[in-house]
């Protein structure tokens, strides 16, 4: 009698598979594609989605997921360049699988991630997925030797709405600057008060300095650890983004608002530089980081929570500094995710706001007083263009030019008096931030 053949096989599902949190590495991946479907599908700033993408890692683990995820958004458009022409169909650009293969090539090129440990922290990532997919794009690149260009192209719209404003040249630095992160820049606490401490503290630290109160330390520098932080001699602070704060120059006591003040570090400007500083924001969780920012370096300043467009103000005020809510394009160097959320619509929004919040902050100014308007952007819609419709609405306003000694070697002010950082702005010295500031007097 022949016995019948048992042809019940063992589904995938129920061979011995590594399970995968068990797979070295995974974890810090997973997390890596929730900070990049975060940001790419959902729209939300990196730094927001970041305690929650990365719950449960120590910091190692959540130093690799950040690092994956910059890297794949760095790199995003030349990315996909590759993984389409591996791939029949064009994948949607939301779609797990793309998102997956963007942070597994991102770590082979860009992180030198030897391919077998990119490849299996990758598919698990798919799980009930097109592993198969995957596993054969990858392997066609390899195969092919795939490489990226020298620097990552920029999305279209941005690099369509640059080119129109600051040309060619400014789109290829811009490209570079996105290449990689940005070196790391801390501003004393003593500067204005002792003009030797630069040099003194340059010496101490190994960094160098391009202007009084900052220093330039190499990218990758453990910030709690150095020398200075625990008696709160200094702050991290791009050097463009001190620029603002010190074209107010020294207090002398008077009275300065600082609108958007969170997390701090124009506060804290302020306030070494003699300022009696109220400091505005809106964010109890910036406000804390405010708060602990002042507590460790000893500097003092009055913290006032409300929303900047309903707040009214008692008193008027010698000074104010209004770093207005803006795109943040001109972060890109440390905030690659910027790139891939704000769009035109955005910008035309925020300065709209930043109109609107303009006018408030000169109804609060007192005559003969000075308001500086900032932005962290490279859109001429948040800096330059703001300029003349303001001077136009507030004729008891004028410009207060900047002058080239108040500014970094370098950089000199534009045609309007105003400041303008751009990529390729002292590229040999490590670059800076794209910033505007326009100073403003009121009669």
């Amino acid at each position: 009698m022949v016995k019948p053949r048992n042809n019940t096989r063992p589904s995938s599902r129920s061979q011995n598979i590594t399970p995968p949190e068990d797979v070295a590495g995974f974890p810090a991946r997973r997390a890596a594609l929730r900070l990049l479907d975060n940001v790419m599908r959902m729209g939300t700033p990196m730094d927001q989605a970041t305690n929650a993408a990365c719950k449960g890692l120590d910091s190692p683990d959540r130093a690799l997921a950040i690092a994956i995820a910059q890297e794949a958004l760095r790199w995003s458009v030349d990315l996909d360049v590759l993984i389409d022409s591996k791939t029949k169909q064009a994948l949607p650009d939301d779609a797990k699988a793309r998102m997956v293969l963007r942070l597994a090539l991102a770590q082979i090129l860009r992180l030198e991630t030897p391919p077998h440990a990119s490849i299996a922290t990758a598919l698990p990532l798919l799980d009930g997925g097109p592993r198969r997919l995957v596993h054969g794009v990858l392997g066609a690149l390899l195969r092919s030797e795939a490489k990226l260009p020298d620097i990552p192209s920029l999305p279209d719209g941005t690099a369509m709405r640059w080119q129109a404003a600051w040309g060619d040249e400014m789109l290829f630095a811009a490209q570079g600057a996105l290449a990689n992160p940005p070196l790391l820049d801390i501003t004393l606490k003593d500067y204005a008060r002792d003009p030797a401490a630069t040099e003194e503290w340059a010496q101490r630290l190994g960094g160098v300095s391009l202007m009084s109160g900052h220093i330039r330390l190499p990218r990758g520098t453990a910030v709690d650890a150095l020398d200075g932080y625990n008696e709160g001699a200094w702050w991290v602070q791009d050097l463009a983004a001190s620029l603002p704060g010190r074209l107010l120059g020294m207090g002398e006591g008077r009275t300065a608002l600082d609108l958007c003040a969170a997390p701090g570090g124009k506060t804290m400007q302020l306030a070494s530089q003699g300022w009696a500083v109220y400091a505005l924001d809106n964010s109890a969780r910036r406000i804390e980081r405010l708060k602990n920012n002042l507590e460790r370096t000893g500097l003092h300043a009055e913290i006032v929570r409300a929303d900047a467009t309903t707040w009214e103000s008692g008193p008027r005020f010698d000074a104010i500094l209004l770093d207005a809510p803006c795109s943040a394009t001109g972060t890109m160097r440390r905030h690659p995710d910027v790139l891939h959320r704000i769009g035109l619509k955005q910008i035309n929004e925020l300065a709209a706001l930043q109109s609107a919040m303009l006018d408030r902050a000169a109804a609060w100014l007192k005559p003969g007083g000075t308001l500086v308007y900032a932005t962290c952007s490279l859109e001429t819609h948040e800096g330059e263009a703001q300029v003349a419709p303001f001077l136009a609405r507030h004729k008891d306003f004028t410009i207060a030019p900047v002058r080239s000694e108040e500014l970094p070697a370098g950089i000199a002010p534009n045609a309007q008096g105003c400041v303008r950082t751009l990529p390729g702005m002292l590229r040999d010295e490590g670059g800076l931030d794209g910033f505007f500031a326009a100073r403003f007097v009121k009669e």
